[in-house]
Parts: structure tokens; sequence; C-alpha cells
């Protein structure tokens, strides 16, 4: 019956005891007529009987239904009572932290607007949109997963802003192939992709700075507020901005500069208005009508008028000498940024959190004194892929306590406080930096005792007075622990050194460049040997590692003439 379909033919009629006979047959054949049959006694009681027991067991199993129902009803009833009490419970968590549920909201909606590029669509997409951003990140990179959300976010704001720009990300390790062929070669690494063409990433890393980068590169370089509600919904999401009230940009001359600052800036966003109400929402303290240019920050200093000329380049030196806060706190993020400020004299705090809470008001204070002149940055030294590259140049390789040192990046200088970190010391330190009155610092170990010894031991507290400042000619060996060559080398200027004792106005001296250093001082092999003769320290010659102690003697001798040189040419 199942591997056939049929087809059931009906031939029935009515007998005399009114019973049907049903016949089956196959679709395949012909109808079969059935004569009517006579039932016996025993067929009636037969089927008497059966009808009873089907009756019954028809009957057992309705009741047994019932009670299974029954039962199941009960337990959904309680399963439900269950799952009402947990969808309560999360109702009074979402009720509890409502921020936490409408961040992650916000950060998954966000993910979604962000392209997946693969080795297939990249191509593709690179080349048929005028715009796209693309994030290279690797998924073990821990500054891709902090980027990630940030990316993303700013994904969302360009899209409510009508941008054109397509967000993407790839996963440069699993399409490494692809990822080359776009010139990423570290994670993460942003890259913004005009008409197929690239050009690195040059912004911040948080949403703000990111959306602020991409519309000066794909859009109007300034943000045009008309109303007091635009004014007022852009508050809420910028924090940092340069203001330009022009009542008449048309007109303004002034305007034409502003616009092609904020065009050349690619990290704060620019605002314009004609609207002196818009303008006094976003700067209170604002107390003209007519052309006026301003910063606006989150900081201490929040606002500061700008009182320069309205020419592009006067405004932007006004940004980048105004935009850091009053005491910076160093980041990841950030470094870039703050190595590249206009500002280039820099003093470094390094300070643990509850060390520097107590500091803050007071460098603040300081560095209002100071505006312009150096920069106040306060660096956790807690952190020490932060710290340590900056206190190893101090020779500081485990710092508990608050160290104050500062950077001037245009001398290649370094200076560092050793008096104890206090405000005033601070300040002291501070002012002194400002008027040039600290000197540098070089690192050096302690000062040895040179007393019956042929060759003197110089460090960096001693190379002015030993070496640039003597009046004697100095054979000077500049070595390494590590250098492999140099022990040989200190051999042969050890046996000069007895060779020439009692020789007039030379001394032999030796500096170990790993731990001691000079401005003057520049090496970068090792060993080297400098004469330094006098009258001429400025210009020291340079021997060749290479020679015998005989090639050198000779070299002494020919360059400082003694009175009787043929007496010292052999060793």
């Amino acid at each position: 019956l199942q591997s056939e379909t049929l087809h059931r033919s009906f031939s029935s009629f009515q007998n005399e005891n009114d019973h049907f006979f049903v016949h089956f047959s196959k679709s395949d054949e012909c109808p079969v007529t059935t004569m009517p049959m006579e039932p016996k006694p025993t067929s009636k009681f037969v089927i008497l009987f059966s009808f009873l027991l089907l009756l019954s067991l028809l009957l057992v199993v309705v009741r047994s239904s019932d009670v299974a129902v029954e039962g199941i009803e009960a337990g959904s009833e309680g399963e439900l009572d269950d799952l009402e009490q947990l969808l309560a419970v999360d109702e009074q968590l979402q009720e509890e932290r409502p921020e936490q549920q409408s961040e992650a909201k916000t950060v998954s909606k966000a993910q979604r607007i962000v392209m997946e590029l693969n080795g297939d669509n990249t191509k593709r997409l690179i080349d048929g949109n005028e715009y796209v951003m693309v994030l290279g990140y690797a998924p073990w990179c821990a500054r891709s997963a902090e980027l990630m959300p940030r990316f993303a976010e700013a994904a969302t704001d360009l899209k409510e802003m009508g941008s054109s720009v397509l967000m993407a990300k790839i996963d440069g390790e699993r399409y490494s192939k692809m990822a080359s062929h776009l010139e990423i070669k570290g994670f993460p690494t942003l890259l913004l992709f005009v008409n197929g063409t690239s050009q690195p990433y040059t912004g911040g890393f948080n949403s703000e700075e990111i959306v602020i980068w991409v519309q000066k590169k794909t859009g109007a370089p300034t943000i045009k507020l008309e109303t007091v509600d635009k004014a007022s919904e852009f508050l809420k999401k910028h924090h940092t901005f340069i203001l330009g009230l022009f009542e008449n940009s048309e007109a303004s001359s002034g305007y034409d500069e502003f616009v092609k600052a904020a065009s050349l800036d690619n990290e704060i966003q620019f605002v314009e208005t004609n609207s002196s109400d818009v303008a006094k929402l976003l700067f209170p303290n604002l107390k003209t009508n007519n052309m006026f240019v301003g910063l606006v920050k989150t900081e201490a200093e929040r606002y500061t008028a700008y009182d320069g000329p309205c020419q592009a380049e006067k405004i932007l030196e006004f940004v980048n000498s105004n935009k850091f806060p009053l005491v910076t706190k160093l980041t990841e993020s950030n470094t870039v940024r703050v190595y590249s400020s206009p500002v280039k004299l820099q003093v470094m705090v390094f300070s643990k959190t509850d060390d520097f809470e107590t500091l803050a008001q007071s460098l603040e204070d300081i560095a209002r004194k100071f505006t312009l002149k150096l920069m106040l940055i306060y660096i956790d030294i807690s952190n020490e892929n932060l710290a340590m590259p900056f206190l190893t140049l101090f020779w500081i390789e485990d710092a508990k306590k608050t160290i104050v040192a500062a950077f001037d990046n245009n001398l290649n200088s370094k200076f560092l406080l050793e008096s104890d970190p206090s405000p005033n010391n601070i300040e002291e330190f501070c002012s002194g930096l400002a008027h040039g009155a600290v000197s540098p610092y070089y690192k050096s170990e302690a000062i040895p005792d040179n007393q019956n010894t042929s060759v003197v031991v110089v460090v960096g507290r001693t190379f002015d007075e030993l070496v640039l400042k003597s009046q004697e000619n100095v054979l000077l060996e500049v070595h390494t622990p590590w250098c492999l060559n140099c022990e040989a080398l200190s051999k042969q200027v050890e046996k000069l050194s007895k060779h020439f004792k009692g020789f007039e106005n030379l001394v032999f001296a030796r500096i170990d460049a790993s731990a001691n250093e000079h401005p003057k001082l520049k090496v970068d092999d090792y060993p080297t040997i400098l004469l330094y003769k006098t009258g001429e320290k400025e210009n020291p010659l340079k021997l060749a590692t290479k020679s015998s102690a005989k090639e050198m003697a000779v070299f002494i001798n020919r360059e400082l003439k003694p009175k009787d040189r043929s007496t010292k040419d052999e060793l």
C-alpha cells in the first residue's frame, strides 16, 4: 500500500439487513461488484462484542487524556509563572542599569553600520565609492579592540549627519594579502580612500576626533549653526571647538581666513554662525555682536577668546597653543598630538593617581603662570609603557615616588627636578626653565676617584671639566660593556698611557657611553678613540681603532709634536 497510489472505487448496495460492503481496488484495475451476504448469528455476536470493547477502550483513553492535559496545563502554568518572574527580574535590572542597556544597544547598532571587508568585496567597495574609511585590525591586538567601538560610534554619527563616507573594517590577519595590498602594515591602521586612492589618517582616536577628521576631508571644513535649537543639539555631542561669529560672511575677509584655518586643521571642529544668540549660547562670555573667534574646551579654562588678527596662520597658532588642558594627561591615543604641540618645552609629572590628585590644583595654577611658554603633562607612573621610556633616559629604573622632568624638543635637551617635588619647587623649576636658568640633565655615573690611575675615568658630570675645559690634550676612549672589541682596545690604551707617561700636556681617559652622556659627545659606534687637542676641543680627531699601538703612538706624536719625537714612537 505504501508503494502504490490507491484509488477507492465504491461498489455498494443495501441488502435486506441494511449492510454495506465496500471493496478497495487498485486504480489500474476495474471496479468489482460485490454481492450481498447474509451475516451469520455468530457474526452478529462478534460484532457487538467488538463494538463494546472498542467503546470501553475509547473511554479509558479519553479519561487518560483529560488527566494528562490537566497535568500539562498545571505544568505550563508553573513554567509561565517562572518565566514571568525571570522577565520581571530582567526588567528590574534594566531599570537599575538603563545606561548599560542603552550603551550596549548603541554599540550593537553602530557595529552593524560598519561594513566588514574581505578578500572578495574590498576592491569592489573601494572602487565603487567616492569615500571609504578603512580600519585595519587584528583580533589579538588590544589597541584594535579599544579603537573598534569608537570607530563604530563615529560611523553612527557620520551616518546621522548624512555623510556619504562608507565606514569599513578588515581583519588584517585573516585577509593578510588584501591588507598588504591596502598597505596596512600594523594594527590598528586607519586609511581614507578617496576615489580609490588612500591617504593616512592623522587625527585623534576617540569617536569625536574621527568624525571631525573625516568630515573635514570629505565635506565642509566648518559646521554652520543658524538656530539656538541646532546649537543646543551640537553641544550635546561636541566638547571642544572653535567658534566664529560673522554677521555678514560674504562681505567679511575674516570669514574667508576662518574657513581657510578650518581647512588646514585636522583636529578641532570649527563652527560658524551669523546669529549672536547662537554665539552666546556656545560662548556665554561673549561681549560683542561683531566678528568674534574663540576656543571652547571642557577643562577649567573652558572659554578662551582670540584677540589677534583674523588670519588663518595666526588663528591656527592660537588653536595649537590653547587646545590642550592646563595639565594634559598623556595617553597612548594622544601621544602624537602632545609631541607635535608647538609648545616644545614640556614639563612631565610622573606620579601615582592618588599623589597626582593632591598636586592637580597647584599644577593648574602653575600652568596659568606659564601659558604658551611651557606645557604641563601628567603621566601615570604605574603605566610602564608610557612612563618608563622617559624615566630610563634619566637612569631611573624603578620609580615609586613623584618625579618631575622636562624636555626641550627644540634644543633636544632634558632636565630633572632633583629636589623634593613640592608645589613651590615645581613652580621654581618651571620658572627656571622658562627663563633658561636650569642646566640640562646628563645621565652620569657617580664621580669616581681618579687618584693614582694612568687612565682617567670620565663620567657625564665631569666631561666638561676633564675634557672640554681641560688645558691639556685628552685622548678619550669611548666604550660600552656590551662591545666585543672594546676590551682589546682598552688594553692598547693602557699600554699607550704607560708609554707616554710623563709626556707633557697629554691625558689618557675613558668613558662608558652606556651609563654617561653629554651633548658634545656624539658617538655612534664603539669602541671610538678621540683626540681632543688644546684649543681645538670642539673638533676632536678620530683615530682608527684597528690601528696597532705603534701606529697610534706615531699619530699622537705627529699631532702633538713633542720635543723628543723619536723616543716616543717605539713601544
